[in-house]
């Protein structure tokens, strides 16, 4: 092998090292690259970009209630006297609340839930589980699971900080009422119903006890 074809070689062979070195730095390009951007889009934007960004809409708010509309102004009240308040905090919060007090409900022991509940409603409930008992009725329970969940309305008043938000739920689950003798005298404990419910809860913004009530329920 002559001089001239080694020499070819080791050149050769110098330049796939090369290519190799350069592919495991830089990658390898498959066709889907972004062309380059030309120097002016590439400069930092007139600050004003960032002022409109910053004075945009709260999604945290305008994802659940329309923009500019009363429930929004309530709920950038809210967040006003409370900082650390966030709708969808609260919302995840409202969703375990909901199953939580229904199947308390439904069962007939509230005791877990009194903290929840206001006077009224915690009245109210003790009132139906009471005539159940005397008619020698029991509910049979089971929550399957949250079809739908919205946010309704929301209201705060800037004199006493209480806020109220009114959620609508749309639950599924199966519940039968049984007699004294454990007979099905309605509904089933196989079928599953849904339960439409609009639930209203409030707390007093700012104040260091972190849990809401239910204080109005509906259809």
């Amino acid at each position: 092998m002559n001089s001239s074809l080694i020499q070819l070689l080791v050149l050769a062979g110098i330049a796939i090292f090369l290519v190799l070195k350069l592919k495991s730095v830089l990658g390898t390009r498959d066709g889907f690259e972004k062309p380059p951007v030309p120097l002016e889009e590439a400069k930092p934007r007139a600050r004003r970009d960032f002022e409109v960004i910053e004075g945009g809409a709260d999604r945290d708010i305008t994802d659940h209630v329309p923009d500019g509309s009363e429930s929004a102004k309530a709920l950038a009240a809210m967040k006003m006297a409370e900082p650390g308040f966030s709708v969808n905090t609260f919302l995840q919060g409202a969703r375990g609340a909901y199953e939580m007090i229904l199947m308390a409900f439904e069962r007939g022991d509230i005791d877990d839930i009194r903290a929840f509940l206001a006077p009224e409603i915690e009245e109210a409930f003790d009132e139906v589980i009471k005539a159940r008992h005397e008619q020698g009725l029991s509910v049979q329970a089971n929550f399957i699971g949250l079809k739908e969940m919205a946010l309704v309305t929301a209201t705060f008043d800037r004199d006493t900080r209480l806020g109220e938000v009114t959620v609508r739920f749309v639950g599924e689950l199966t519940s039968a009422i049984r007699n004294a003798a454990g007979e099905i005298v309605e509904g089933s404990d196989k079928e599953i119903k849904r339960q439409r419910d609009v639930w209203t809860f409030a707390r007093t913004m700012g104040a260091a006890d972190p849990n809401w009530q239910l204080v109005a329920t509906g259809e």
